[in-house]
């Protein structure tokens, strides 16, 4: 009887020690407590402009999850718990119509973290990587060396170069020899709080190290094509999201003569630099940098994707809004290859929407968003790679950026159909 006693007395212990563990690794990192998210639907065109002016108001200190620009799209806002009244305010006062997506963003932000606790101790206990999860840094880095351990003659890593903050960043080369056969890029996570987007690259890495020499269609493109994937396109972002703030978005360099960190890498990039759409403010959580290809991130992507030159598509996945996006975002107007790109990009949401019914809208970035410069398919479109594609995954807004981690796999395994459609289409037309 006592000695049953010690052990409870033992494990309860564990758990304490745990919790401390807990509460000491989270002292620095930025909490939500009462922070909401609210969606508001503008009616009109002045409304748009209101809400225009509200995201300058930076004492209220609010994050657009979805930016106003357009009576047809919903406005996202995290909304501080020191702010609500005043926000409220201005709202009602404009008879400007809002609900509650998220009430305590906090709440979400726990249970998330206690989720990966758990399955942390899981993975630990039975030795297999679950991919109905969300992963740190380190982690999805040793599950790459699993992978490419475990399918030697397929899949490769290559260090393409250091983030800011030092950190390697490994492409996977999924590839059955020959010498820079024409390839497909897909990276995943630019944006570092959008953590569906590298869960959902890490599931379709292994999917197609498993699905090779299995499924006829990949395996034909495979024997022709090589697939390149970025799973962490903004590592040091990823780590801070998991340290200290897990909605942040840009990359952690240093800009002169401020205290803000970091500049948005998908507006970083040299096409249409420094238009309409990306800040010039460091503060901004949308500033383009001080030049095209500042970020070291995005200059290792450039430098590869010009060094190996034969590049045939080039994919960019995002979240949230359930989107498939062809270039321009700098400008409005269409680029010569738009009837092509909007019917394969159709075709591809289609087979998408057949596994589960998950909605999708398919569009150029100018139209079917907003005008942003310095995006990375307007780049890799501008470079002659024409089948350039961003996606935006789930959801339309329930959760935004904290979207469940038993969301995981279905939102991999219906874009895996669209991802597919696309490679196969890319494969069949060659140029």
């Amino acid at each position: 009887m006592v000695q049953k006693q010690s052990g409870h007395t033992d494990e309860m212990r564990g758990f304490w020690l745990l919790l401390v563990l807990v509460a000491a690794a989270n002292a620095d990192e930025r909490v939500f407590i009462g922070d909401q998210v609210i969606r508001v639907n503008a009616e009109s065109e002045e409304q748009i402009q209101l809400l225009q002016a509200l995201e300058t108001q930076e004492e209220w200190e609010m994050d657009f999850w979805l930016h106003p620009v357009s009576t047809e799209l919903p406005v996202d806002i995290r909304v501080p718990f020191s702010s609500q009244g005043a926000v409220t305010q201005f709202l009602d006062s404009h008879d400007i119509h809002y609900s509650v997506l998220i009430n305590n963003l906090q709440d979400l932000l726990d249970e998330e973290r206690a989720e990966m606790q758990e399955n942390q101790m899981n993975e630990r206990s039975t030795k297999n990587f679950n991919f109905g999860a969300y992963h740190r840094l380190e982690t999805i880095y040793s599950w790459m060396d699993t992978l490419v351990a475990q399918y030697p003659n397929l899949v490769s890593k290559q260090d393409i170069g250091k983030s800011y903050e030092n950190r390697p960043m490994y492409v996977l080369k999924f590839s059955t020899g020959g010498n820079k056969r024409p390839a497909i890029w897909i990276d995943t996570g630019i944006h570092s709080r959008e953590w569906v987007s590298q869960a959902t690259g890490v599931w379709t890495a292994n999917k197609i190290a498993t699905d090779y020499g299995t499924d006829a269609s990949l395996t034909s493109l495979l024997n022709t094509m090589d697939i390149y994937m970025l799973l962490l396109a903004n590592p040091d972002g990823y780590a801070y999201t998991h340290s200290r703030d897990r909605m942040w978005r840009k990359t952690r360099s240093v800009n002169s003569g401020t205290s803000c960190r970091g500049v948005d890498p998908n507006r970083n990039w040299d096409a249409g630099f420094g238009g309409p759409g990306a800040s010039r403010n460091p503060c901004s959580d949308s500033y383009h940098g001080l030049s095209a290809h500042s970020e070291i991130e995005v200059k290792n992507v450039v430098n590869l994707i010009k060094s190996h030159g034969n590049f045939k598509s080039f994919i960019s996945v995002h979240a949230y809004s359930q989107l498939l996006m062809y270039p321009y975002g700098y400008s409005c107007g269409s680029v010569p290859h738009k009837s092509e790109l909007d019917a394969v990009g159709r075709a591809a949401v289609q087979k998408l929407t057949s596994l589960y019914g998950t909605r999708y809208k398919v569009g150029s970035i100018c139209n079917i968003i907003y005008q942003a410069s310095g995006g990375s398919i307007d780049w890799s479109y501008n470079m002659g790679i024409k089948y350039s594609y961003a996606f935006e995954l789930r959801d339309t807004g329930r959760y935004g950026f904290i979207l469940p981690a038993n969301q995981i796999i279905p939102t991999a395994t219906e874009t895996w159909l669209a991802l597919k459609h696309l490679m196969e289409y890319v494969r069949d037309h060659p140029y």
